[in-house]
């Protein structure tokens, strides 16, 4: 999975596609060129590479997602968990409350998605 991570410049090219797709690779181009100053191979290179990862696919002059973003953002979750906590989510949750506190409405959605697991 280190594999799929992306740098900004690739998310910010990959949020295009997800927000545009099923896009024409040529609308996609011209897309790039507005939204990133890029040229016509830079869109089609940077494509290339992330089809090689497996997020997108380009068939048939069409660009569409092989990941859909949450999953991608779920994934990428999983990955930052588990490298820098040793997948332990309580003590992430610990790190993350020491710097940041969390509001009423944030402790009220947490507790729902842990009685959801609960089945309650």
């Amino acid at each position: 999975m280190s594999d799929l991570k992306l740098g900004a410049v690739e998310s910010r090219f990959a949020e295009i596609i997800w927000q545009n797709e099923p896009i024409a690779s040529g609308k996609l181009v011209k897309l790039c060129e507005k939204e990133l100053n890029w040229k016509k191979p830079t869109t089609y290179t940077v494509l290339r590479k992330l089809c090689k990862k497996g997020i997108f696919q380009n068939e048939n002059g069409t660009v569409t997602s092989k990941i859909k973003k949450d999953e991608f953002n779920a994934m990428q979750s999983e990955q930052f968990i588990d490298e820098a906590f040793d997948g332990s989510l309580p003590s992430f949750l610990a790190a993350f409350s020491k710097r940041k506190s969390l509001s009423k409405k944030d402790i009220e959605e947490i507790e729902k998605m842990i009685n959801s697991y609960k089945g309650e």
